[in-house]
């Protein structure tokens, strides 16, 4: 059940610094002179800090098997992701979406094993 609600609770950090990311970017593009064209690499370091995020929330709060919470937050990300792409762009995902997304796994691996590292030592304190 602690896995569950660790994968929940990333999810919702990802969503939550999407939102708050896209609220800024399109402040910036509304009241300065960037491009669309401009906003590329930051759309996808955001993308990379959203899901780092998620991923030590989900750690933080499952507390154990970091590696798994990391997998399965990272993985229905891109499902939703790719389910988005498919029904409602008619398109799948090219190559340099697939290496974004393995490295999106990572980063959530990562994250989620920081976190329950990190949970770990608050317990022990």
């Amino acid at each position: 059940m602690k896995s569950v609600v660790g994968v929940l609770y990333g999810w919702i950090g990802i969503f939550v610094v999407m939102i708050l990311a896209s609220v800024i970017l399109t402040l910036l593009l509304r009241f300065t002179s960037l491009g669309e064209s401009t906003l590329e690499m930051a759309t996808l370091f955001i993308s990379f800090i959203a899901l780092f995020t998620g991923g030590l929330i989900a750690g933080l709060k499952a507390k154990h098997k970091g590696i798994l919470i990391g997998t399965i937050t990272s993985l229905l990300f891109t499902f939703v992701v790719f389910c988005y792409r498919f029904l409602g762009l008619q398109a799948g995902f090219s190559v340099v979406e697939l290496v974004n997304h393995s490295a999106y796994l990572l980063l959530a691996i990562i994250g989620a094993i920081i976190g329950v590292n990190l949970s770990s030592e608050e317990e022990s304190a």
